[in-house]
């Protein structure tokens, strides 16, 4: 597919998505969130990892407000419904990990497809907004769903509702993100953590991100049961006699992805 709001190359195993619309901070208009479904869902068949990044100062600003069209006639629920959660489902059922190295603002529904994906990497320049009550709304993009499993419920209410810019630092604190990077080893730094996991068991990580984003909706037993289920699976693979040999061995594993 020829983008025009993104990038996608496949490196080594690992397929950077960069949004490039800078000149409005990566917005999100409805080209661009058709692009970002369709490049993630084919780079979750040719990758080992995939990496959402942005280009120019911003991650994404999120929703393109001069895209709405008139405000009489904008219809959210069918926007959020048809557009936004085919993007929040693509990263969601990725069979790779998802990595967002959010390398500046990050607002509204850009914020929350950032924090939708498996692993976040933030610049320390970098910044996490939940806008949306700046104009009279409600954390969309999964946000109302996000905010209070990463952070509890006394700091989601308090994002939704002050709508305060937070530093990377401040997120990466209070657990909305993995971890906070000095800017002048950010880019090194997420190409170095996505390497590492492009060279990892790729089929067990398939089975942690479905285990943890199911563990989140089911009870002990539930969970319990999954885990056995995922685990006989994961015990199947080559991957696993690769590292238990490696370890036997006393040498690095050398896993395949399967």
């Amino acid at each position: 597919m020829d983008y025009q709001t993104l990038t996608s190359e496949l490196s080594d195993g690992v397929a950077t998505i960069t949004l490039r619309r800078p000149d409005v901070m990566n917005s999100l208009n409805t080209q661009m969130r058709a692009e970002l479904t369709h490049a993630v869902q084919e780079a979750g068949r040719a990758a080992r990892v995939i990496v959402l990044t942005g280009e120019g100062r911003a991650f994404s600003a999120g929703q393109d407000l001069g895209d709405t069209g008139n405000l009489n006639d904008l219809n959210l629920e069918r926007v959020l419904r048809d557009e936004y959660a085919p993007v929040l489902r693509a990263i969601a059922e990725a069979p790779v990990p998802v990595i967002a190295a959010v390398n500046g603002i990050a607002a509204g529904a850009g914020a929350n497809i950032a924090l939708s994906c498996d692993i976040v990497i933030a610049a320390e320049s970098a910044a996490f907004m939940q806008a949306f009550a700046k104009i009279g709304l409600i954390p969309d993009a999964g946000g109302t769903y996000i905010l209070p499993r990463k952070v509890g419920l006394a700091k989601a209410m308090g994002l939704a509702m002050f709508a305060e810019k937070i530093t990377a630092r401040e997120a990466d604190e209070m657990g909305l993100i993995w971890e906070a990077v000095d800017d002048a080893s950010f880019e090194a730094h997420w190409k170095a953590r996505a390497k590492h996991l492009a060279e990892g068991p790729t089929l067990a990580f398939q089975r942690i991100k479905q285990a943890m984003r199911e563990s989140l909706g089911n009870d002990l037993e539930a969970q319990l049961a999954l885990e056995a289920k995922l685990q006989g699976q994961a015990g199947k693979t080559r991957d696993f006699k690769e590292g238990v040999l490696a370890f036997l061995d006393k040498r690095p594993a050398s896993f395949e992805g399967r």
